[in-house]
């Protein structure tokens, strides 16, 4: 556990014998201690845990949890990242998702009724796509014909937590994990823009469902790509408003109404044929030239989860703890505690008026 809530903050074993030193003031701590520490060959115990506690920021009780050595595995973990990111930073991430599922379940245990959820893996083959498991979904858990207003809502009101924090990087916007006998957990980045927040998590919905295990990852990513395609863009709902033809006047008004980004809402076209691979490569260079490949013009709201902080209302009403013994139990500050799960990152931007060009 040491070295996961070390991992989870983005520091090495240096990083955090200075700030231990620091903060002891009369006692240097070596790095070869933290080492060993780590692996397990000294005791960490009475003031030095707390100094451990005060230099990660968890409290002594989350640093003497037991957990699978090596964190969430991963072999077992989904993640929408970019090629580029590094194994440091993924590594990070890792630690992250293992400390939030852990807290998430502190929290959630003493309500039993929290287990029970609404999601199922669906099998994808040749003949049962991903656009299919989309539909097949939608369809099981009664979601409007047309767009989604609220994914985190719908998503969590089939059972599974949704968690938003800053990440710590720009490479990576979402990861997700389906634990045995535990509702799936999914974990996003606060700093992606409200429309890839959105796509990313119908992304991981996609791994989630139709991935029980790692597989070839660029078959798997294309698969959760048209599986959220699918799911935030039906194509019997979209295709009838994409036929007219599109320019991008038209794609903002359809970023509005759909929450996903213009190049998404291109590629759909693409996929479904209402542009050829010629229109469609014209409509990206404009994109580009105009700087909407970094920012997009149309802010879409990025959407706030609720279910951990009805959690905590809960716990409060039936078990009398106070967010402050909530904080606690999920083996964190109560400020920080406050920030990621009662302000749940809270929403930035509106969805605006399409811009004319």
């Amino acid at each position: 556990m040491l070295a996961l809530a070390r991992e989870s903050r983005g520091m090495t074993q240096a990083d955090l014998a200075v700030t231990m030193s620091r903060l002891d003031g009369a006692n240097r701590v070596s790095q070869g201690y933290v080492s060993r520490a780590e692996a397990g060959r000294l005791q960490v115990r009475d003031d030095r845990l707390e100094l451990y506690a005060e230099a990660l920021g968890y409290t002594p009780e989350m640093l003497c949890r037991t957990t699978d050595t090596h964190g969430v595995g991963v072999g077992l973990v989904h993640h929408r990242k970019r090629a580029s990111m590094g194994a440091t930073s993924l590594r990070r991430i890792h630690a992250t998702l293992t400390l939030t599922r852990l807290q998430v379940e502190a929290l959630t245990a003493p309500l039993t009724d929290l287990q029970d959820h609404g999601f199922r893996h669906i099998e994808v083959d040749d003949l049962d796509t991903p656009e299919d498991a989309a539909a097949t979904l939608r369809e099981e858990w009664g979601v409007n014909h047309g767009p989604i207003d609220d994914l985190v809502s719908v998503i969590e009101g089939a059972g599974a937590s949704v968690v938003v924090r800053d990440l710590g990087t720009a490479e990576l916007d979402a990861v997700s994990q389906w634990p045995d006998d535990s509702p799936p957990l999914f974990l996003l980045n606060s700093t992606a823009p409200g429309d890839r927040f959105r796509f990313s998590l119908a992304h991981e919905l996609g791994h989630v469902a139709m991935h029980r295990e790692p597989g070839e990852g660029r078959l798997q990513e294309q698969q959760a790509d048209r599986f959220a395609a699918e799911f935030l863009m039906p194509h019997d709902a979209i295709l009838p408003e994409l036929k007219p033809g599109i320019d991008l006047q038209r794609l903002m008004e359809l970023k509005a109404r759909w929450g996903v980004s213009m190049a998404a809402l291109t590629r759909r076209a693409l996929s479904l044929g209402v542009v050829s691979e010629w229109q469609y490569r014209n409509l990206m260079i404009e994109m580009s030239a105009l700087g909407y490949r970094t920012v997009e013009p149309v802010t879409v709201q990025r959407e706030t989860p609720h279910h951990i902080a009805q959690v905590v209302t809960r716990l409060e009403q039936q078990h009398h703890l106070d967010p402050t013994h909530a904080a606690q139990l999920a083996g964190l500050g109560h400020e920080e505690f406050h920030e990621i799960y009662l302000c749940a990152s809270s929403s930035s931007g509106a969805v605006a008026t399409p811009a004319h060009l």
